[in-house]
Parts: C-alpha cells; sequence; structure tokens
C-alpha cells in the first residue's frame, strides 16, 4: 500500500511538472507573437489568464513573462500616455487607431498590475516576493517612460499612484505580511522610494484610522512598525543621490532630494502612529528603538514628549523604557521635565531583579546616575532604596547591585556616611529612612545607614560576601565595571561553582551515631541494630 502511494505521489509530481513545462513553453511562444506583430495583440488575455493559476511554477512563469512583455512595450512607446479613457467610454471619430491600440494595450496593462497587486497576497512567498518585485521594475520604468502627463516643471514623473498600491498591498490589516516587508526594504534605500513610501503609510494610516474607529488593527500596526523600522534615514545632505528613478536634470525643488523634507515626513508619519493606541508589545518595539532610530531624525524631538509620557503610565518595562527617551530629551533638547528622577526613584521594587530588561534597566540607571551634580539627597536616596532591596535580591542581582551602589558614593564623596556611621541602628523598626516614600526628598535616606549591605557579608554565596565586604575597607576613588555583570545568570553562578576545584576536605574522624548525631544517644543504646 505504501509503494502504491509513493507510486501515485510520484506520478503527479510528474504530471505537475510536466504541466508547469507546457505553460512554459505556451507563454514563451505568446509573448514572442504580441511582440512581433499586434495582429497577435489578444494573446495578452491569454497570457494574463496564466497569473490566475493554482500552480505557484505557472504563476511564476507569467510574472515574468509579463514583466518581458510589458518591459518591451513601454520601451517602444506602444501604451498611451496621459488620461486613460474607461475601456466601455466611446471614443471620438478623430481618434485613430494607433491611439486606440495605444489605449487597449494600456488597459491590459493596469489589468496586469492589478493582477501582481492581488498575487502579493498570494499563499506562496516566492509569488508574492516575484509580484513585489516586478511591480517596483514597473515603477522604474514608468519613471523612465512615463505613462502621465505631468502639469508642473519637473525633471521627470515619479509614479506616484503606483508606489502607494504597493505600499497599501504590504500594510494589510489581517494577514502578517514583515518577510515581504522585509524584502522591500531594499527598495527603501533608494532616496525617492523611501519618501514617497513614507508619504504613502501616512495616508493609509488616517484611512485605516477613519475605517476602525476604535484603533488600528493588531496586524496592521505590526506590518506598519516592520515597514517604519526599517526606513534606514540619511545623516547628511550630500547623502540624497541614490534614486530608483534616475532624474534627466538637477531640480532643485525636488523633495525627495532634500533632506528637511525626508525629516518633515518621517516625523510625520512617526507622530501619525504614535497618536493612536497602541498594544503594549507594540509600545516595547517602539520604545527600543526609540533614542537611536527615531528621535535623532526628527526635526522638533519634543513633540515626542505626549507619547513617552503616556507609555510610562503604564508602568513596568514600558516605563524604563519610556524614560530612556524622556532622559534624551532632557539631555540633548534641554527639555525641562522636574519628575524624571521620581519616577525613576519609584520603579525601584522587588520586580526589577526579575524583568526581562534588567540588564538594560541598570544600565540606564547608571547612565542617569552618572551626573556629579546631582543633590546628596537624591543619591542617597537610590541607594539607600537599592541597599534595602538587596535584601531579598537573588544572588546573580547583587553582584551587580553592591558595585553600582558603591559607584554611588564613588563619584558623590558627601554620601560617605551612610557606610561610616557606626551608631546606626539595624534595627528596622528604628531606621529613619521610609521605604513607602515617594519622594527621594522626603525618604530620610542621608539619616539612615547601609547596614543592608553589612548583613549581606553573612549572605549564604560566598561571592556575594566578597562583594559586600568592600565597605568594611576604605572605599577606593576608582569606580568598579558593572557593564559585565549586567548579563549575569543565576546559570552562569552555578555553572562557576561547578568549575571550582577543591583540595582536600578534612572530615570527622568519630562517625555520627543516633538520630541526632549526639553522642551516648539514648535511641543507640536500647535500639541499636
Amino acid at each position: 500500500m505504501a509503494a502504491r502511494k509513493g507510486q501515485h505521489a510520484s506520478r503527479s509530481r510528474g504530471t505537475e511538472g510536466m504541466a508547469a513545462d507546457s505553460a512554459r513553453r505556451d507563454l514563451a511562444a505568446k509573448l514572442e507573437a504580441v511582440l512581433e506583430n499586434r495582429g497577435n495583440a489578444n494573446a495578452v488575455f491569454d497570457i494574463l489568464e496564466y497569473l490566475e493559476s493554482p500552480k505557484e511554477d505557472i504563476v511564476q512563469a507569467a510574472i515574468r513573462t509579463c514583466s518581458k512583455m510589458f518591459e518591451t512595450l513601454l520601451e517602444k512607446g506602444e501604451l498611451f500616455v496621459g488620461d486613460l479613457p474607461k475601456e466601455d467610454e466611446s471614443l471620438p471619430e478623430t481618434c485613430s487607431a494607433e491611439e486606440k491600440f495605444k489605449m487597449w494595450m494600456r488597459h491590459r496593462y493596469n489589468s496586469c498590475v492589478t493582477c501582481l497587486l492581488d498575487l502579493m497576497q498570494n499563499s506562496y512567498f516566492n509569488v508574492q516576493e516575484l509580484a513585489l518585485c516586478t511591480l517596483m521594475k514597473f515603477i522604474q520604468l514608468e519613471g523612465k517612460f512615463p505613462l502621465e502627463k505631468a502639469e508642473w516643471k519637473e525633471s521627470f514623473c515619479f509614479p506616484l499612484l503606483l508606489l502607494k498600491s504597493v505600499v497599501n498591498s504590504l500594510l494589510q490589516e489581517d494577514a502578517d505580511a514583515h518577510l515581504l516587508i522585509s524584502r522591500y526594504q531594499e527598495y527603501v534605500e533608494y532616496d525617492d522610494v523611501r519618501y514617497y513610501t513614507m508619504a504613502a503609510t501616512s495616508e493609509i494610516i488616517a484611512r485605516v484610522h477613519q475605517k476602525n474607529k476604535e484603533g488600528l488593527p493588531v496586524l496592521f500596526q505590526n506590518n506598519v512598525f516592520c515597514l517604519l523600522s526599517s526606513i534606514n534615514m540619511p545623516e547628511e545632505e550630500g547623502a540624497l543621490s541614490n534614486f530608483l528613478v534616475t532624474p534627466k536634470a538637477k531640480d532643485e525643488d525636488w523633495k525627495p532630494s532634500k533632506l528637511k523634507e525626508q525629516k518633515r515626513v518621517f516625523e510625520r508619519i512617526w507622530m501619525g502612529f504614535l497618536k493612536h493606541k497602541l498594544q503594549i508589545n507594540m509600545y516595547k518595539k517602539v520604545l527600543l528603538i526609540m533614542h537611536e532610530s527615531i528621535l535623532p531624525h526628527m526635526s522638533k524631538p519634543t513633540l515626542m514628549i505626549d507619547f513617552l509620557t503616556a507609555a510610562y503610565e503604564i508602568g513596568g518595562a514600558i516605563s524604563l523604557l519610556a524614560l530612556n527617551g524622556l532622559f534624551m530629551l532632557i539631555h540633548q533638547h534641554n527639555l525641562e521635565y522636574p519628575d524624571f528622577y521620581k519616577k525613576l526613584y519609584c520603579l525601584l521594587d522587588p520586580s526589577v531583579f526579575h524583568v526581562k530588561y534588567r540588564a538594560r534597566f541598570f544600565h540606564l540607571a547608571n547612565l542617569f546616575l552618572s551626573s556629579t551634580h546631582l543633590p546628596v539627597y537624591l543619591v542617597a536616596a537610590f541607594a539607600k532604596r537599592l541597599a534595602r532591596l538587596s535584601l531579598t535580591a537573588p544572588p546573580q542581582a547583587l553582584l551587580m547591585i553592591i558595585p553600582f551602589i558603591c559607584n554611588l558614593i564613588r563619584r558623590h564623596p558627601a554620601c560617605r556616611p551612610l557606610i561610616h556611621r557606626p551608631a546606626a541602628t539595624t534595627d528596622l523598626m528604628m531606621d529613619p529612612y521610609c521605604m513607602d516614600e515617594p519622594d527621594p526628598a522626603k525618604c530620610r535616606a542621608l539619616e539612615s545607614s547601609l547596614w543592608e549591605l553589612e548583613a549581606l557579608q553573612t549572605h549564604y554565596h560566598p561571592d556575594v560576601v566578597r562583594a559586600a565586604n568592600v565597605i568594611s575597607r576604605a572605599l577606593s576613588t576608582q569606580e568598579s565595571d558593572i557593564s559585565e555583570l549586567l548579563e549575569i545568570s543565576s546559570y552562569e553562578l552555578f555553572d562557576k561553582e561547578l568549575k571550582k576545584k577543591f583540595g582536600s576536605v578534612p572530615l570527622e574522624f568519630e562517625p555520627v551515631q543516633g538520630l541526632l548525631g549526639r553522642k551516648h544517644d539514648i535511641i543507640v543504646d536500647h535500639f541499636a541494630l
């Protein structure tokens, strides 16, 4: 039975291969006929019909045939140029046979484009990719051989309508198109395609929002972000010289060649996208690239303050990532945000040692607290809060937290009394520090001490004990490098212990006896076997 099934499957594949070969031969013959004689123009219908085949190989062959056919027709000027009348519209008697043929062929070209746009949502990715590449080739050809008469003085005409249709097919509302968008990234490297893609995306977002009042669909959000995050903005005016549609002459007013215009549309599209209610995961994705890929390329980065503030209110790791963007606006763009350090202080809770972004959190916190001009009460509050949290922190976090606290004290010598206060109490009820106070200015950290670090000197893990013993000696002025400690995990600690080599271990010379291990145990005397 299995052998029969194998033979049947092999026979089926062989039949499909023969059908595909036959279709390719037929397509090649019809292509040659159409290009040789206008009398064979009706064969175009047969070629376009192959685009609707359910067979992947046949559809790919049809796409390649259409690409060659219309490329040749565009180069020969066989398509009508100008406002195309509808196909069922009666033409004036003055219209020549030449014009009628070109109009007819232009309609066939439009039908081909429509089919290719539909194939961008085909179930086979290879078909989607080939359809996309063919459409981008048509855009390049239409730029070289325009089908529309420009109404303004320009060095050339960019086929904007066709590009808008391509971008619209990429930004699907009910399907994940990230693979195809990743392929489209190659074309976004062209300065003109990048500019018009951003302009088209901005219009599409507005249209989808108009249709979905409750919010942008989740899959649409993901597709838009995938497209926007793939955009690499130029940094210098002179870098704008890579165009898909090569201009025939230099045009000083052409927007895609202006860095200012590129930044303007880049800013508009991000603001238009981020003003909508996003999914929690989408907030994370945007905030992770905010400081490197978005803010540096905006004309007015401070416009992001509303989005960053709203993101902080969500809480958790998103609040941390939002503070990163806020810090950049404060540090580089003179934004006044007086509650920044208060919000950062409130993020320090026991969960911070267990979140996915723990390493990133403390890397940023170290950056935020690196200034030597911070008030001493603020630094003391952070040091004390971290010390209190360290009492319940896992060992891998403690190996990073203890040097972190010591670095804060090294930067701010005025905080040294926190570790040099012999009369300080270790009684939690008597400690003046108020852990529940959200304002670092009112928590009374300077009146307390870091007795928690001394308590860690009796920790069960020897590496933690060694790290905590540093406060029992004179604290050096050289800061500790914590970059290698941020990513340390419990697995690494365990693996390190397993690799340790120990010498001879002294054993008891007298074997243990009894239930409780005591000498002359009454249980042993009476119940010994």
